[in-house]
């Protein structure tokens, strides 16, 4: 009977341990502005000339037997895009929400949603066009539409996420003095 007493109380100081331990773990004001803000700078260029000059100029990658860089693939430049803009998004919903962190973990969230379904359908297309040759009005016609859907609202998201960002580190300067 006592080591049950026994077991249950250093169960009770374990579990108790491990809720203060994780309890009170909360992240640095420069690991939220780089989750939330600095992670966001990969998506320059979206619904822009910027990520369309990235397709028409694909990075490079060694051939399959490793002896001379051939060009990417654009699907393969879109997926790795695809893939890290998801690592990133996975990492900001992570962030524990803070009063001071709410307004910029939002509005990058927010980045987010937004943009990864674009990537997954019209950028995919897009990336498609170039990986079989199609004509330059085809590729031109998709990229206009891309940016002439999109872009606008993505400006005034970013605008809004670099905003929230300024008030942020307002905030935090406010609090350390």
């Amino acid at each position: 009977m006592n080591n049950i007493i026994i077991y249950r109380q250093h169960l009770l100081i374990f579990l108790c341990s491990c809720l203060l331990l994780f309890g009170c773990s909360t992240d640095t004001p420069e690991k939220y502005f780089d989750v939330a803000v600095l992670n966001s700078n990969m998506l320059f260029g979206f619904a822009d000339d910027g990520f369309l000059r990235e397709l028409e100029s694909p990075s490079v990658k060694l051939s399959e037997n490793n002896s001379e860089p051939v060009p990417m693939k654009r699907s393969e430049v879109i997926n790795m895009k695809i893939q890290q803009i998801e690592s990133n998004f996975e990492k900001l919903q992570e962030l524990k929400e803070t009063e001071e962190t709410k307004d910029m973990i939002t509005s990058s969230l927010g980045l987010y949603k937004y943009v990864l379904p674009v990537y997954k359908n019209e950028y995919v297309q897009l990336a498609e066009l170039f990986d079989r040759s199609a004509s330059e009005d085809q590729i031109q016609s998709l990229s206009n539409t891309i940016h002439n859907k999109y872009h606008e609202h993505f400006s005034e998201l970013t605008n809004k996420l670099m905003s929230a960002a300024i008030k942020n580190e307002q905030d935090i300067i406010i609090i350390k003095e």
